[in-house]
């Protein structure tokens, strides 16, 4: 039966889209379209070049300044950061947006961070900064984040907050989640990592993201609408 297309009320969804929709008894097209989009194969193919490009081939060298690169990245993920934005990132902005990615310092895990995040939080301050540029929302604000620091930031979009029942409130509920029952989500989504034969280079939030877009798209959320995804 097809579910509605109400969205699933936070915190119950992410543990019931994980366990219901991936798992391998689950009916044949839901395993076959989740499996898919882990691979990143099909038509979200693309995607993966997120997580990997690199015309340098210095991404680690990178870590804590946006580059060109990072701009032409989150256009796999079909956004794209207009010109006066690009300037500032590349140029006029990028002390102070470097002086807080240095902050926010190397990357970790979410679920490994013990305490509400709040503004103060060098990585919130960072989102809150990239939306002071015109054209920049938070989709576009979380991906650049996530490209940056992607164990640690998750990227918003109007599909996978409607999925997650977190349109206002994003980044704690989703680090919450992961934290509840002794980590038990963020451990589930690293075993399906390792099921679909993805790189340790992928994050749990990452594999996160792909699940609850894929179960958004399949129930019909976000048509008509502009994503920014």
């Amino acid at each position: 039966m097809r579910r509605s297309k109400s969205a699933v009320a936070y915190p119950i969804s992410p543990v019931v889209l994980v366990d219901e929709e991936l798992a391998p008894g689950a009916p044949a097209r839901a395993y076959g379209d989740w499996r898919s989009a882990l691979d990143f194969a099909g038509p979200g193919g693309e995607d993966a070049h997120f997580d990997s490009w690199s015309s340098t081939g210095d991404r680690p060298g990178e870590v804590d300044r946006f580059t060109a690169d990072d701009l032409v990245a989150v256009s796999f993920l079909s956004v794209q950061i207009p010109p006066m934005a690009a300037r500032a990132i590349l140029d006029t902005e990028t002390e102070a947006l470097s002086a807080l990615l240095r902050a926010i310092g190397p990357d970790r895990d979410l679920v490994d961070e013990p305490d509400l995040l709040a503004p103060g939080w060098p990585a919130w301050d960072l989102e809150t900064a990239l939306w002071a540029l015109p054209g920049i929302g938070r989709t576009k604000a979380t991906k650049l984040i996530a490209r940056k620091r992607p164990w640690l930031y998750p990227i918003w979009d109007s599909v996978v907050s409607q999925v997650l029942g977190t349109v206002r409130s994003h980044l704690n509920p989703v680090r919450e989640a992961l934290r509840a029952d002794e980590a038990a989500l963020h451990h589930r989504l690293l075993s399906i990592r390792e099921g679909a034969g993805l790189s340790d280079e992928i994050s749990v939030l990452r594999v996160f993201d792909v699940i609850a877009w894929m179960d958004g798209k399949n129930r019909g959320f976000g048509e008509g609408l502009d994503l920014e995804r």
